[in-house]
């Protein structure tokens, strides 16, 4: 058994974001917005192929460079956004490159080791055995070549700095391909094609009017946008601005914005277009203090709620602070299939019902699992298994963690991480069985959210077991049954009966041995007089 991480609490996010519908806009506002858009995202297709173009070689002074050029075609204000955009946009694609680069290792060692064993040789739990027939093992050979000549092609990407990057997705490129199996038209595809490599967005400036110069929103919710100088005769408001008939209200977070726009403080916008609902939207964020976390005990002294992720639904259970389940458990469903936008609905939809359970039952903690599948999702290591592959992928554990973090920040609720080991067997193995009864069910994944918060609040997973048959008192009964939970007191230790401790006498006796008559001739009063007393002097 691996060494178990101690269990901590999660921090809070360092940042929001909110979005909402731009409603009543006008024809001409619509055409506004297209034709910055589609100017802006070639100028950030231009700057991603320079970034791209100087790989590890790029220094301030490029930088510096890249954002002189762009001036002019726009402004100084979006030459700032578009050259740190295009900045996140080649480091992300270089943290993909590596993670990419990471699997294909993973994956030419897992062959390596499985071609090395004999055929039909036997794994362990860590490490899968030998390939089943020579037809297999000659297929593996082959794909372990191709392997190995990927890796070497990424390696030397990684080491030159090149990336591979597809503003608009690479996905939707690679869809163009296929329009029939997508169900879209050609001209569908254009738009969101177009929509996706559109960029109207800015970063906010602390102590500018509120809090951005080249998108600003006013507490009143007017939208007004800073035209590249190509597009200034477009302006309708002073100093080469355009201000968009809709008006924008947030509701989610929205008393939090509008504090910080009347203080001029930074929000950095965009604006973003749904083709296929024919919908524009704006979506502000910002930067918060990061939220001091609770300590361990403090939330943990009015219980925890366990919580087992699964691929269709959340298994919980609530826990007292001793660590004893109470209720009945409680299961939250979802659907993880379909596009990016319902899968995060579904998990919000979900955390949102857990969160109000949390607050009906007076909870200040949510244990989860810290769980990741680096390790787990090789396809080399669980060729054969294509649906335990397919359920491990799909499960948003990091999305899922990073939701309910920042759903609790507001609640008060602290998240609590522990670690995964042994949670799913060690709960079947100690807490389904005993929490199953005429009426309740319990399954593999209930007794798990048991074993995650237990594991939380620092107890042993392992129920309390009972003493040996001939421990147990006057060899009837069971020492350890536990009273009712309505029952004061369960907990304490079992009253004292008055009278003497001696099994020979009834308790509601007031005799002793001097007065109690004898049967026999062995037992015949003597006359000493003895009395039995509870403590046994010793010289």
């Amino acid at each position: 058994m691996r060494e178990l991480a101690p269990p901590f609490v999660v921090p809070g996010p360092s940042g929001v974001a909110a979005r909402t519908r731009l409603k009543g806009l006008t024809t001409l506002d619509e055409d506004v917005l297209r034709q910055v858009g589609a100017h802006l995202g070639s100028l950030a297709g231009r700057d991603l192929k320079a970034r791209c173009r100087d790989g590890l070689e790029h220094d301030g002074e490029a930088w510096a460079a890249r954002k002189r050029e762009l001036t002019p075609l726009s402004s100084a204000r979006w030459a700032g956004a578009l050259t740190k955009a295009t900045h996140d946009q080649w480091a992300l694609a270089r943290r993909c490159t590596l993670a990419h680069l990471q699997s294909l290792e993973a994956g030419v060692r897992m062959l390596r080791h499985r071609l090395s064993l004999p055929l039909g040789a036997k794994g362990t739990k860590r490490a899968p055995g030998g390939y089943h027939s020579r037809r297999e093992w000659h297929a593996k050979s082959r794909r372990l070549h191709m392997l190995e000549n990927r890796l070497a092609r990424e390696r030397a990407d990684w080491e030159t700095g090149r990336v591979r990057v597809v503003r608009g997705g690479k996905r939707l490129a690679r869809t163009r391909h296929h329009l029939p199996a997508a169900q879209l038209t050609q001209a569908q595809w254009r738009q969101r094609w177009e929509a996706d490599r559109w960029f109207v967005q800015a970063d906010g400036e602390s102590g500018k009017r509120y809090g951005n110069e080249t998108l600003r929103l006013t507490p009143e919710g007017r939208v007004s946008i800073k035209l590249p100088a190509p597009l200034a005769h477009l302006a309708n408001a002073p100093h080469g601005r355009y201000t968009l008939t809709a008006t924008a209200r947030f509701t989610h977070r929205g008393q939090e914005w509008a504090d910080r726009v009347e203080a001029n403080r930074a929000v950095a916008y965009r604006i973003h277009h749904d083709p296929e609902r024919g919908r524009w939207y704006v979506t502000a964020s910002w930067q918060i203090p990061a939220s001091p976390t609770l300590p361990l005990g403090a939330a943990l002294a009015a219980g925890v709620i366990g919580v087992d992720m699964n691929a269709d639904h959340l298994a919980a259970w609530r826990l007292d602070a001793h660590g004893n389940p109470i209720g009945h458990p409680r299961r939250f469903f979802y659907d993880l299939t379909g596009t990016a936008q319902h899968r995060d609905a579904q998990v919000r939809h979900a955390l949102t019902r857990l969160l109000h359970w949390a607050r009906t039952c007076g909870v200040k903690a949510i244990a989860v699992e810290d769980l990741d599948f680096k390790a787990e999702k090789t396809r080399e290591k669980h060729g054969r298994k294509r649906r335990f592959r397919q359920l491990i992928s799909g499960m948003p554990t990091g999305r899922l963690r990073a939701r309910l973090t920042s759903m609790t920040d507001a609640t008060g609720i602290a998240i609590i991480a522990v670690d995964p080991a042994y949670t799913s067997k060690w709960g079947a193995q100690h807490w389904q069985k005993p929490m199953t009864g005429p009426t309740r069910k319990t399954t593999r994944h209930d007794a798990a959210s048991i074993a995650i918060g237990r594991r939380a609040q620092g107890h042993p997973i392992r129920r309390r077991t009972a003493p040996p048959r001939a421990h147990q008192s006057d060899v009837h009964g069971h020492r350890t049954a536990q009273a009712d939970r309505s029952v004061p007191g369960r907990e304490g230790p079992r009253p004292r009966i008055p009278g003497p401790r001696t099994r020979c006498v009834p308790p509601d006796a007031d005799r002793t041995r001097a007065t109690r008559t004898p049967k026999t001739v062995r037992d015949v009063r003597s006359e000493q007089k003895w009395v039995q007393d509870s403590l046994l002097s010793t010289d």
